[in-house]
């Protein structure tokens, strides 16, 4: 966890599998989150089911999270673990889970 004074920012971002990214953030914490798609989650989440589409993800440097090509950006700090998301958007850290 980050402090409060601090968000914590996105600087490297890996595509480790199908729906897998692995993100590096500034205060050295690396963590695996998973994209499960699903049905109802609206417009700018279902270019995500696509493999390749999610693959094109990356870092804005100005926003210091990832994002995709669609404008679709995620809170930095649900996805260093600081926040539980609200919303279900059907991200999830699998860090310590062994990925199939």
């Amino acid at each position: 966890m980050t402090s409060p004074q601090h968000t914590p920012a996105v600087v490297g971002v890996a595509v480790i599998g199908p729906h897998v990214m692995r993100l590096l953030f500034d205060d050295g914490i690396v963590r695996d989150v998973q994209y499960v798609p699903s049905e109802g989650h609206g417009s700018l989440l279902g270019p995500l089911e696509d493999p390749a589409y999610f693959a094109q993800v990356r870092i804005d440097g100005e926003a210091r999270t990832v994002v995709w090509p669609n404008g679709l950006d995620l809170a930095p700090e649900v996805l260093h673990g600081d926040f539980d998301a609200d919303d279900g958007l059907g991200f999830r850290d699998v860090t310590s889970h062994q990925l199939a």
